[in-house]
């Protein structure tokens, strides 16, 4: 297998994640050739153009016809449903060795869809626990993954060889580098990021709803609202993808949820003063052991 140095890379969809890999791996080996998929040519989006004119990126492909036949690693990020779209066609002009690899934020899906696919020898799921609110090449940089957990998950196909790649892509990312299985994944997944990001929206959404004409709810939020809800303001479209796609794991820890808002609710109509305080001292004393 070429070094890493010496590969060209290629990536489908090119947002914030794709955006900060392609940046920490342009600065540290700029020998490496990028290319990505411009799928609405003779169009651009802003995000490329800006990309090519960084020297980010080598040059775009109209479709996966052209140079993606030449690409020894392939990145899927585009939201993750979109990303299963792509399989068939990609089994039909990967070339033998390519590795594939995702960074989308379910893994049990796109795990059985490369499965049906035959692709399981390529493939190599991963998903980089950083980003924002924010989206576009336009906002990523060259450090917002550093310090940040890069989930990777094998198929039982995969090489040592193949991952190795993987492991070397994610340290020069800057990230803590962990191996896991896809359901293992996508049941931590669910509890720390696609419930949480349902709560969120939630919350905006109730606040909108039950807001007077004057909008005192909207006018008086502060900074508790703003760190509560700073996540809804991500892509609806992402968001929309993500808990179809981890469906199970959502509902389990969203039926988690309503149990312990029932309990407060009820320990609240009870007056229950030490139900409460041991409410929120039980929370309190675990979100002081978070290392952030």
């Amino acid at each position: 297998m070429k070094q890493l140095k010496d590969m060209t890379i290629g990536f489908i969809g090119f947002g914030l994640i794709a955006g900060n890999i392609a940046r920490c791996i342009r600065k540290h080996l700029p020998t490496v050739r990028m290319l990505a998929l411009n799928n609405r040519f003779p169009d651009i989006k802003p995000g490329l153009k800006m990309a090519l004119q960084d020297g980010v990126l080598n040059a775009l492909e109209a479709d996966l016809m052209g140079e993606f036949r030449e690409c020894d690693i392939i990145f899927l990020c585009a939201p993750v449903i979109t990303n299963i779209s792509y399989l068939p066609e990609l089994k039909q002009i990967m070339k033998p060795g390519c590795i594939l690899t995702d960074v989308g934020s379910t893994k049990g899906n796109i795990h059985a869809a490369v499965e049906e696919a035959g692709l399981t020898s390529a493939f190599i799921g991963g998903h980089p626990m950083a980003g924002t609110e924010k989206t576009g090449y336009e906002n990523s940089t060259d450090t917002m993954l550093n310090g940040a957990f890069y989930l990777l998950t094998p198929t039982e196909h995969t090489k040592e060889s193949q991952l190795s790649i993987m492991k070397e892509i994610t340290a020069l990312c800057g990230c803590k580098t962990m191996i896991l299985n896809p359901e293992e994944h996508d049941i931590a997944a669910a509890a720390i990021s696609h419930v949480p990001h349902i709560l969120s929206y939630s919350l905006v959404n109730t606040v909108h709803d039950n807001d007077n004409e004057q909008q005192y709810m909207k006018q008086f939020a502060a900074g508790g609202f703003r760190d509560m809800t700073r996540i809804a303001a991500s892509s609806p479209e992402m968001w929309q993808n993500v808990v179809l796609a981890n469906k199970k794991s959502v509902l389990t820890f969203l039926s988690q949820y309503q149990i312990v808002l029932e309990q407060f609710k009820q320990m609240l109509i009870a007056d229950d003063e030490q139900g409460l305080l041991d409410f929120f001292q039980k929370s309190k004393d675990y979100r002081d052991t978070f290392n952030f």
